[in-house]
Order: C-alpha cells, then sequence, then structure tokens
C-alpha cells in the first residue's frame, strides 16, 4: 500500500525552525529570571543584653540626706548648723531628682531585658525565612529547568505510538491480502449469474427500506402539522441573535451546541490549527479539492461557507467574483483568514443562522463540518439552511466518507472533535427530508491504484480454453477474484471524501 504523504519537507523545515526559536526564547526567559534572583542579605546579630551592673548601687545611695553626720556642740554645732540650714534645701532637692532617676530606672529594668530577645527572636525568624525563600527561588529554576524535557518525552511517546500505529496498520494490510487470496479459493465455484442475482436483490432490499423510512417519516410530520393547527405565516424578518443562551437553543428543549472544548477554545485552538495543518492536507491541496465546487455557485452572490477554516474555498470564489463569507469557531483561524482580508466571523453555524433573514443567503457550503454535530443540530442546521437560502441556490455538505475501511480509520477516528460518523446515504436523506431536491452523493479523493488491492494478471486470461480444457477453471477463477477484489476495494479502500450536493427550488 502507498502512503500518501501530509507533511512536506518544507513543513517539518517549518516546525523544526519555530521549536528552535521557541526553545531559544525559552532559555533566553530562564536565563533572565535565574539572573533577576535578588542576593540574600546579611542580617545582623542578636543584640547584647542591656549593662545593670550600676542598678543596685543607685538603689542604695540615691538617699544623700541620711549621710549628713551629728551636729557637735558649741559655736562649730551651730556654724555648722547654720551652714547645713543653706545647703539642706539643695540637698533635698537633688534628693528629689535622685528618687525620679532611680524609680525610672526601676521601672525600664524589665522591658530593657526584653528588647534584646525579642530583637533576637525576630531576626531569626527573618533570617529562617530568607533561607525559605532561597531555597524556593532554586527549586523553581530547578523546575523550569525541568519543563523543556518532559514536553521532549511526550513527543518521544507520540513518535513512538505513531510508529506503532503504522506498523499496526502495515499488518492489518498483509493480512487482509491474506484473506483475500482465500475468499478468492473459497468463491471461486460461484457463478457470474449467482452474483449479479445476489446485487440485484441487495438494491431493491435497500430501496424498500428507504422508501418506507422515508414515507414513515412523512406520516409522522403530517400528523404533527395537523395536531399543531394551521401553521404561522413565516416571517420575513430577521431572526434576532439568542442572548445569554447558547447559539443552538430552541428554548427550553432542542439540541445542544457542538462541543468547543478543543478546536474552538482561545487558549489552545492554536493545537487544532496545528492538526489541521499536519493531517488535513496543506493550503494548496484542499483548493485543488474544493475547485469543482466553485461551478456550483456561479452568478450567486451572499454565499456562505460554515467552518471556513483557513478559508481556501472563500479566496476561490472571490478569484471568480462570487462574493462570499465565512464563519468558523476556531479563533486561530478566524484571525489568519482575516489577515488574508477575508470576510469572516468568529460565530456557531446554527446560531448565525438564525440571525438571518428568509432568502438572504445564495449558496451555502460546509466542508468538513458534519461529522462535528450532534444529530439534533444537525437537523435544525439544515433546516435553518433551507429556510435563509433563495430558490436556486446550492447546498454543498461535503465530510469523511467513513463508508470506506481507509478513510475510517485513517481520517475519521484521528480526529478527537469528530462527534458521529455519517454514512453517505443518511446525509443525503437528511439534507433531502429537509426540502432540499436533487439530492446527490459525488464521490472525492480517491486513492490511486497503487493503494488498493490488485486484480487478477492479465495474463491468466490468454490461455485458449479450447486449445486447453483446463485453462477455462483458470479463467474462472481470475474473474471470481476480480469481483472480490473489486467489492473489496470498493468498502475498503473508497475514495477519503464524500459531497451532498443538492438545491432549494
Amino acid at each position: 500500500m502507498k502512503v500518501v504523504r501530509t507533511v512536506s519537507e518544507p513543513d517539518l523545515a517549518r516546525l523544526k525552525q519555530a521549536r528552535h526559536e521557541a526553545d531559544g526564547r525559552y532559555n533566553d526567559a530562564l536565563t533572565a529570571l535565574d539572573a533577576a534572583i535578588p542576593t540574600r542579605p546579611e542580617l545582623p546579630a542578636r543584640p547584647p543584653s542591656p549593662d545593670e551592673t550600676q542598678v543596685t548601687p543607685i538603689n542604695q545611695r540615691w538617699e544623700i540626706a541620711r549621710a549628713v553626720p551629728p551636729m557637735p556642740g558649741g559655736w562649730r554645732g551651730r556654724l555648722a548648723r547654720f551652714v547645713l540650714g543653706l545647703v539642706m534645701p539643695a540637698i533635698e532637692q537633688q534628693q528629689t531628682f535622685n528618687a525620679a532617676v532611680v524609680d525610672h530606672l526601676n521601672r525600664n529594668v524589665v522591658p530593657q531585658r526584653a528588647v534584646p530577645e525579642a530583637v533576637g527572636t525576630t531576626i531569626d525568624a527573618l533570617r529562617q525565612h530568607l533561607e525559605l525563600v532561597t531555597q524556593f527561588e532554586v527549586r523553581l529554576i530547578a523546575f523550569l529547568q525541568q519543563i523543556t524535557p518532559y514536553v521532549d518525552s511526550k513527543d518521544y511517546e507520540f513518535n513512538g505510538l505513531a510508529t506503532r500505529i503504522t506498523e499496526d496498520v502495515a499488518e492489518a494490510h498483509d493480512q487482509l491480502a491474506r484473506t483475500v487470496r482465500g475468499l478468492a479459493a473459497a468463491l471461486s465455484g460461484v457463478s457470474d449469474d449467482m452474483l449479479k442475482r445476489w446485487e440485484r436483490g441487495e438494491r431493491r432490499h435497500d430501496g424498500i427500506v428507504t422508501s418506507l423510512a422515508t414515507m414513515q417519516t412523512a406520516v409522522q410530520a403530517l400528523k404533527r402539522e395537523l395536531a399543531a393547527g394551521p401553521p404561522a405565516p413565516v416571517s420575513t424578518r430577521p431572526h434576532p441573535p439568542s442572548l445569554g443562551r447558547p447559539t443552538a437553543s430552541f428554548g427550553e428543549a432542542g439540541p445542544p451546541a457542538p462541543s468547543t472544548s478543543l478546536s474552538s477554545d482561545r487558549l489552545s485552538s492554536h493545537k487544532y490549527v496545528a492538526f489541521e495543518d499536519l493531517f488535513r492536507g496543506d493550503r494548496d491541496l484542499i483548493r485543488e479539492r474544493q475547485k469543482e465546487y466553485v461551478a456550483l455557485f456561479a452568478g450567486s452572490r451572499d454565499v456562505l461557507d460554515i467552518g471556513c477554516g483557513r478559508g481556501e474555498f472563500l479566496e476561490l470564489l472571490a478569484e471568480r467574483g462570487v462574493p462570499g463569507r465565512g464563519i468558523d469557531l476556531n479563533h486561530e483561524m478566524v484571525e489568519s483568514c482575516r489577515g488574508s482580508g477575508l470576510d469572516v466571523r468568529e460565530a456557531d453555524g446554527l446560531g448565525h443562522l438564525r440571525t438571518l433573514a428568509d432568502g438572504e443567503l445564495g449558496g451555502l457550503i460546509a466542508a468538513q463540518v458534519v461529522e462535528h454535530l450532534e444529530p439534533d443540530y444537525l437537523m435544525a442546521l439544515l433546516d435553518e439552511a433551507f429556510r435563509v437560502l433563495r430558490p436556486g441556490s446550492a447546498i454543498v455538505l461535503e465530510t469523511i466518507n467513513v463508508a470506506s475501511w481507509c478513510a475510517f480509520f485513517s481520517s475519521y477516528i484521528r480526529d478527537l472533535t469528530h462527534v458521529r460518523p455519517i454514512h453517505p446515504d443518511t446525509l443525503r436523506f437528511v439534507v433531502t427530508a429537509a426540502g432540499f431536491v436533487d439530492a446527490e452523493v459525488r464521490l472525492r479523493a480517491a486513492l490511486p491504484e497503487t493503494a488498493r488491492l490488485a486484480v487478477a494478471p492479465p495474463t491468466v486470461r490468454h490461455a485458449d480454453p479450447a486449445a486447453n480444457p483446463e485453462s477455462r477453471g483458470l479463467i474462472d477463477l481470475a474473474n471470481a477474484f476480480d469481483r472480490n477484489v473489486n467489492q473489496l476495494n470498493a468498502q475498503l479502500y473508497g475514495p477519503l471524501d464524500y459531497a451532498v450536493v443538492a438545491w432549494k427550488r
């Protein structure tokens, strides 16, 4: 099986350069952060205890009046008492001052003893806090240094898983080839006439089942209309946008809005853009695949592209002079389109259609969108599309061909935002049920013959049964083998995409 390359060498070089630049910015920021860490200041030592050596002597000697000696007799005593009377006021004043000083010292002894302890405790606590801050800074730098290896390990794991998946697919392909060879041997006795009768019966059965299902749906719709009474006149005014409610709401009950957690969240929308670039294909490939749709909108105006993505189809319309605009839930894709000068807004499909007036659009396309929607939401979207499209307008819905084994396992289940697969017959039915006519399924993006199972070589049929009767059995075996291979190719290696194209008449 030939491998289809979706990532070119320039893509790989661009991704590598982007990774190299991101690593450089990260390393520069980490270096700046490390350099910005301040140096821990040196804290003072604990203060000494207060000096109390003179407290006791001061308390013992402050009363100086007690030191006056006894007075002698005679004139000396009279003289001493006269002098003492002169200096006693000064002595008493000094003693009052001494009492105040002693009282002050005694009341501050205990608080002064507590000050060094309090200051020392504060310095110790500050020192411990600075130690913790330093440890946090060191561990922060160590943590940031581990981010790049952590991300790299995830990349290595992803590459390993991708390699394992590729190997598993190759092994499954080999097993399938062996199974085909076994089926060819087992069915060699089945005649062409039996196979044709079986195919006709299968087609007849499918047609009857589809017709009955359509009739049953029509009857149920008529019952609902009759029970509801005469229909209300259709408004020609634009539907107002819902305020403060999901755009996919129908009031008290209705289909939920599509999931936006992976593809439309603003903080992670760039991841889905990278996913689309990697797996869906580059812009030139998508433009080439969508070229044939442009002719369906020739001469139209007001064409709406729901889920416009990178804007390839809007560019094709603009190149052919067809006015068009787009909407998408992915913020990064909307910004990219606006940067290219395209008329694109960030909105949900159903909510946007409800803001439009009856017959406001001249065409509608939704490429690779319906597989992201819940059934009720899809039905409501088609009903609104029928209302807002003008008569004679085309609607195109492109999606993954899940009827092809290769498309289902290589494209559909790879995208986490896909809600459910839609069979081509199912999508054509719901489009017709919404009122569109002439709905047809167009298979697209066929695999090359080198990627499909090979039929029997032509040399097998060159044998002449008249000359060699045994060669008839070999030719019959080759015919049966080719029929089986063609059926398997149709089921397993059918086109990767399909589009339902319909019209509002």
